[in-house]
């Protein structure tokens, strides 16, 4: 099980793919708003000057020295649903990026927002 202290340590680890290629840095971590375990993390990608962030399953993760690694391969991570370096998920994209991985979309029985940054 992923604990909520260890994933502030990860910040700003690389986050590599299940064969070590680098997909970027890990910014930040949504928890599911049902449970509140870690479900998605952002990873900072791009060129120097324009950066966005991609979202990517926490699960199966393996933390290393330095690194953080999906169970999710670079050019699939790559191609996710992405927003603004200074911009906050919209609810109505939180579909899609479950569907990006072929994962079940669940909002809460009034309709919340099943993702939440912490």
């Amino acid at each position: 099980m992923i604990r909520a202290a260890d994933i502030r340590e990860w910040r700003n680890l690389a986050v590599v793919d299940p064969k070590q290629r680098k997909i970027g840095m890990l910014e930040g971590v949504y928890v599911d708003t049902a449970s509140d375990e870690p479900a998605m993390a952002t990873v900072r990608t791009g060129l120097p000057t324009r950066h966005r962030l991609v979202f990517v399953p926490l699960d199966d993760v393996i933390l290393g020295p330095g690194y953080v690694r999906v169970s999710y391969d670079r050019g699939r991570v790559r191609k996710a649903p992405s927003i603004g370096t200074d911009d906050v998920l919209p609810a109505e994209q939180e579909e899609e990026i479950f569907r990006h991985y072929g994962m079940k979309y669940q909002p809460g029985a009034g309709g919340e927002r099943q993702l939440a940054r912490r």
